[in-house]
C-alpha cells in the first residue's frame, strides 16, 4: 500500500506567508471539493494561533484533511457580540487569527464583517486569503452576462418581505445572484418570476461536488421543476438581466426631433442609430421625413 506524499509548498510563496504577520486572516475554504484550497491558506491555517469557525465540527473535517492542528473556536451570529472584544484584544497583542466560514469566502452571506470592521478600527491588520466563492463559481459557469452583476444573498423567508426585497432590485440592469435553501427554492423562483418577469435563469446546485448540477430555463420553468421535486444541497440562483425592449417608433421620433433642432440630418440619424440600435439607413430616412415635415 503506497503512502500519500506530503504536499509540496511552492517556492514562490512569500516569506511573510511562511512566517505570517500578526493580524486577522479572512480565509476562503472549499465549497465542496476539499482540494479547492490554496497552498497559502493551508500554511497560514497551520501557523495561526487560532482559527475562528462558523461551525468547529465542519472546519474540523478540513483541518483533518490537511493536518492542521491549530486550536479552533466558534465565531457565529449567536456569540459574536460577546467574544469579539476578546478576539480584538488577542489581535492587538500580536496574535495570528484565521476567520473561516463553513464553506467559501467569509463575510459572503456569513458572519464576520463586524469583526473585520472592529479589527480595522482598532488598528489591526486584516489580510484576505482568497479562494472559493459559490456565487462567483456559479456565475463563471452559468453563461449569464458577467460584466455587471449584483449579489443579493438570501431572500427573506416570508412572502411579503421577499416580494419587497425583489422589487428593490427589479430594475437593476445586471445579472442577479441569490443563495437559497432547498425547501424554499420553488417558492423563491415563483416569487422572482412574479416580480422580475419570466427571465432566463440558472439554478446551480452542489457546486464542485459529485452531483454538481446546472439547470437552465425561464424562472417559471425552473419553478415548475423544483416545485415537483425538491432538490438537495447548497443552491445558487443566477437570474439574467432584463431583456432590452425593441425601440418604440414614438421614442425614436421624439429623439430625432430633439436632435434635429441642434444637428444635421446625418448627425441626428447617427445618434439615433447608436442610441436605439437600429440601422443607420432607417434612422436617416426617418430623420429626412421629420425634417421635411417640420
Amino acid at each position: 500500500m503506497s503512502s500519500r506524499p506530503a504536499p509540496v509548498i511552492p517556492y514562490f510563496m512569500a516569506m511573510k506567508d511562511l512566517h505570517p504577520e500578526p493580524g486577522l486572516y479572512v480565509t476562503a475554504t472549499p465549497i465542496g471539493n476539499l482540494a479547492d484550497i490554496t497552498y497559502r491558506a493551508v500554511e497560514i491555517l497551520k501557523k495561526a494561533d487560532l482559527i475562528l469557525c462558523e461551525d468547529t465540527r465542519q472546519t474540523a473535517k478540513l483541518c483533518a484533511a490537511y493536518g492542521v492542528d491549530t486550536h479552533r473556536a466558534p465565531y457565529h451570529d449567536h456569540n459574536a457580540a460577546r467574544v469579539r472584544p476578546e478576539i480584538i484584544k488577542k489581535l492587538q497583542d500580536g496574535a495570528v487569527i484565521c476567520l473561516v466560514s463553513d464553506a467559501g469566502t467569509p463575510l459572503i452571506s456569513d458572519p464576520g464583517y463586524k469583526l473585520v470592521r472592529d479589527a480595522r478600527e482598532a488598528g489591526v491588520a486584516v489580510f484576505p486569503l482568497p479562494g472559493p466563492s459559490a456565487a462567483i463559481a456559479a456565475l463563471s459557469a452559468a453563461g449569464a452576462p458577467s460584466d455587471q452583476f449584483l449579489f443579493a444573498g438570501f431572500l427573506p423567508a416570508k412572502q411579503g418581505a421577499r416580494g419587497k426585497a425583489l422589487e428593490k432590485i427589479a430594475h437593476v440592469d445586471a445579472t442577479l445572484i441569490f443563495y437559497e435553501t432547498a425547501p424554499r427554492l420553488g417558492d423563491a423562483l415563483s416569487a422572482m418570476k412574479a416580480v422580475l418577469g419570466d427571465r432566463k435563469a440558472v439554478v446551480a446546485r452542489e457546486l464542485t461536488k459529485l452531483h454538481e448540477e446546472f439547470r437552465t430555463g425561464t424562472l417559471s420553468e425552473l419553478a415548475g421543476v423544483y416545485d415537483a421535486a425538491q432538490p438537495k444541497g447548497e443552491i445558487v440562483i443566477i437570474v439574467f438581466p432584463p431583456e432590452e425592449k425593441a425601440a418604440d417608433a414614438s421614442d425614436i421620433d421624439a429623439f430625432l426631433k430633439a436632435a434635429l433642432d441642434e444637428s444635421s440630418v446625418r448627425e441626428a440619424a447617427a445618434a439615433a442609430a447608436e442610441t436605439f440600435s437600429i440601422p443607420r439607413k432607417e434612422a436617416y430616412a426617418r430623420a429626412l421625413q421629420l425634417k421635411g415635415a417640420g
